[in-house]
């Protein structure tokens, strides 16, 4: 089970549109459907497959009672019983449904033929013998099955010109389906990958329960770091999520033979998972940044200047970096902007030696002082013609010289600010340009958009005070961390008119406005701007979004959450470890193990030290350990078949009773707890009873067609006839028929808006429906029984 999970999750690139763009995105390489009735119903069924074939080939060809009559109390069993556990097992009120109705309707359909089949070869087309035709046939049904299978699953009768796309999982993986050859993503508001169809959304389902057990546990771990409650979110949805049916066979087998679940596993996997999702997260943002360049070369740090008109000089940085070995010389020189050399500061040029080891340089301008109110004016310094070195960005510098003879303009330096909603307290910066002078009180206030108030920030409101010289400072945002996916949500920040403190009354403008009329008109309107006032962008638009990080991480963490890929092993270390190893069988990873745990163990610990001799599934892709495990089971099933027949001679009871109650018994113990625990912990019924109908049409098409396909073959070369008697499989068989028809009604009528699915639904109705299951398995068996005693007269 473990090599069919590891094959079954092969997958492969594919080009697919989003957004008008294309990318290459990972699907699987299996169908599900196809998976599901080829190696995972194989995979489940090789004991009673295997045991058919063995049995002819042991008695010479000749037809026998205990394979044939295992196959079909086999297909009984599950059919009977365990939807009968599965029914009874859910909790009160829950229902499960089958979610790919069309697929469980042809295989059931084709597991009620498969045994139809059996009756007319044997009784009515050709009475007590098999043809050469009629085994290749047989056995030619089994592929016709998994193609009408998958006709269903596509709906290719439906939409049978239409190209074939792919729709994303519940897992996040991208399996096909009906679409246009490539993958148009057209999204929707609030979701990554959409889709016309209920499947399609489901990853957006995944997030929004990755999110919400995330938000649960951070209230209930209030002390834990973020990346605690992530893996323990993460464990949580790889333990609540979707299972292959391989897992909870594996899952299963463990728990009958000492061996543990899988608790521990899914928590070392959710670690490295997340270390492996933060680390690629981490080369990705690092990878973005500019690559320092090789070798040595020289630069500005820091490459923006900001100084006071009455500054007099400042000082300019220049380092180097990369080898410091040699000397490098370097020349600088100044260059206009809107500020002009001679009038706003002193034009310089000159050349900077680094001695051998030396690291950094530096240059003084100077910035020339007047009384006459200006603008805020810049010039640049620019490097040029390194020698002994390269030149590196930034290789020029911005100075910016700020007017202090007049108050100032005050805004905010830009009109739209994205934020992260993991930012915590945001500082919302006021500039102050177009002067310095004096000490001004600037008011503000938030206001409401789509983000409110108290839910997605703290409401404030209050002033900024700049002292003489200062250009500016912070208005503090607190913004409220909720571990939204699609947050986007809108809130603003206004600015008052500026006020000169000291003068609490009266505004700046109102202040000196009556000394400006003593001025001639043009000397007016410039000493009228350099007062304090607001600038032009005086309302800010925050937008909140959800941290990138965090969206990544849940992106990457919902589709590797998926607990069945831990069922494989990577080396024989691993499987020797594991099988002289007793492990608790409880949820607990932490609880040791207890007594029935230990006695489970010592009682098979032989059989798991033998298998674990199986190549591991990390060796050729899984393929090599499904090949060694098949001959593995056929060697088992073979000294099975033999203990069988000396069992019930001994106790005196016939090959074909034997068969139906004891083997097929024995052989679908595993996928009855397997399918108990899935119904319980899936949302829906396909992976505890919607494989079984596959599961029976793969056991006759396989196991019976394959063994009398090869008697009939070596019967014809010897120029005999294969003959089976038709007696008491042929009861049991149109036993099995009549039974089968009903319990697929009923399971279909349970479907009815009364119950609502398959599984579960009313306490007395599920009671009811389990009891009516197990009787059918119940006159099955009696009936059988008594007819191959000759008890009643069969056919």
């Amino acid at each position: 089970m473990a090599a069919i999970e590891v094959i079954t999750s092969r997958e492969k690139e594919v080009r697919v549109r989003r957004n008008g763009s294309e990318q290459i995105i990972v699907v699987r390489v299996w169908n599900e459907t196809v998976a599901n009735l080829t190696l995972m119903a194989l995979g489940s069924s090789a004991p009673e497959i295997l045991l058919s074939v063995i049995e002819i080939a042991g008695k010479n060809f000749e037809a026998g009672d205990l394979g044939p009559g295992t196959i079909v109390g086999s297909a009984a069993y599950n059919l009977f019983v365990i939807i009968a556990i599965c029914v009874v097992v859910i909790p009160d009120g829950e229902v499960r449904k089958i979610k790919h109705l069309r697929v469980f309707l042809v295989t059931a359909t084709w597991s009620v033929f498969a045994y139809v089949w059996l009756y007319l070869i044997l009784a009515v087309i050709s009475p007590s013998e098999v043809e050469v035709w009629e085994g290749a046939v047989t056995f030619l049904f089994f592929p016709a099955t998994v193609m009408t299978a998958y006709i269903a699953d596509r709906r290719l009768l439906v939409y049978k010109y239409l190209k074939k796309g792919y729709r994303v999982n519940e897992r996040g993986v991208i399996v096909e389906v009906e679409g246009d050859g490539s993958v148009e993503m057209a999204l929707k508001p609030g979701e990554d990958f959409a889709s016309d169809d209920e499947e399609g959304r489901e990853l957006e389902k995944s997030r929004r329960e990755y999110i919400s057990v995330l938000r649960e546990l951070r209230r209930q771990h209030p002390d834990e770091d973020l990346e605690t409650v992530e893996r323990m979110a993460l464990e949580k949805l790889m333990s609540r999520g979707p299972k292959s049916r391989a897992f909870y066979r594996v899952a299963a087998t463990r728990k009958m033979t000492g061996g543990g679940d899988f608790s521990r596993k899914i928590s070392e996997r959710a670690q490295s998972d997340l270390s492996e999702v933060k680390a690629e997260i981490q080369r990705r943002e690092s990878g973005s940044l500019s690559p320092e360049p090789k070798g040595p070369n020289v630069r500005f740090d820091p490459d923006h200047y900001t100084v006071m008109e009455n500054c007099g000089s400042f000082e300019v940085r220049v380092v180097r970096r990369g080898d410091l070995t040699g000397e490098v010389t370097v020349q600088y020189t100044t260059e206009d902007g809107t500020a002009e050399a001679g009038s706003d500061y002193i034009a310089a040029q000159g050349s900077l030696t680094f001695a051998h080891g030396e690291s950094e340089k530096s240059f003084s301008v100077e910035v020339i002082d007047d009384d006459v109110f200006e603008e805020d004016e810049h010039f640049y310094v620019r490097l040029s013609s390194p020698k002994g070195a390269t030149l590196a960005s930034p290789s020029t510098a911005t100075v910016m010289i700020l007017d202090d003879d007049h108050s100032g303009v005050f805004s905010f330096p830009q009109r739209d600010f994205d934020l992260i909603e993991s930012v915590g307290t945001y500082e919302l910066r006021v500039v102050r340009t177009a002067g310095a002078r004096g000490k001004v009180k600037v008011p503000y206030w938030t206001e409401d958009g789509t983000a409110k108030g108290g839910a997605q920030y703290e409401a404030a409101q209050g002033f900024v005070v700049f002292e003489n010289n200062e250009t500016e400072k912070f208005i503090p945002l607190h913004i409220i961390e909720e571990d939204s996916y699609e947050k986007d949500v809108l809130f603003y920040v206004n600015l008052g008119d500026p006020e000169l403190m000291g003068e609490p009354h009266r505004s700046a403008h109102r202040n000196e406005a009556e000394h400006l009329v003593t001025l001639p008109e043009d000397e007016a309107v410039v000493a009228m701007m350099g007062l304090p006032r607001p600038g032009e962008i005086t309302r800010a638009q925050l937008r909140i979004k959800e941290s990138k990080e965090f969206k990544n991480t849940v992106d990457k963490l919902v589709q590797r959450a998926n607990a069945s890929i831990i069922i494989g092993t990577s080396s024989w270390k691993e499987q020797f470890t594991e099988a002289i190893t007793a492990s608790s069988g409880s949820d607990d990873p932490d609880e040791p193990p207890s007594w029935s745990d230990y006695i489970l163990h010592i009682i098979t610990v032989f059989w798991k030290i033998i298998f674990a001799f199986v190549p591991p599934t990390d060796i050729g892709g899984g393929y090599v350990c499904f090949v060694v495990s098949i001959v593995c089971i056929g060697l088992v099933t073979a000294v099975i078949g033999d203990v069988a027949s000396h069992f019930g001679c001994t106790l005196g009871i016939k090959d074909s009773v034997t068969a139906i109650v004891f083997v097929a018994l024995g052989t679908s113990i595993p996928d009855t707890f397997a399918s108990k625990v899935a119904a319980i912990q899936d949302k829906t019924a396909d992976a505890s009873v919607g494989n079984v109908t596959g599961s029976n049409a793969v056991n006759v098409f396989l196991g019976i067609g394959v063994a009398w396909t090869v008697a009939a073959i070596v019967h014809w070369t010897r120029n005999e006839k294969f003959l089976v008697d038709p007696g008491n499989l042929a009861f049991s068989v149109t036993m099995f028929c009549s039974e089968a028809a009903l319990a697929v009604l009923v399971l279909i009528l349970r479907r009815r808006k009364s119950i609502g699915g398959e599984l579960g639904g009313p306490r007395g109705m599920k009671i009811l429906t389990s009891i009516f299951f197990f009787s059918l398995w119940l006159v099955y068996l009696i009936m059988s029984g008594l007819e191959a005693y000759d008890v009643i007269q069969g056919f």
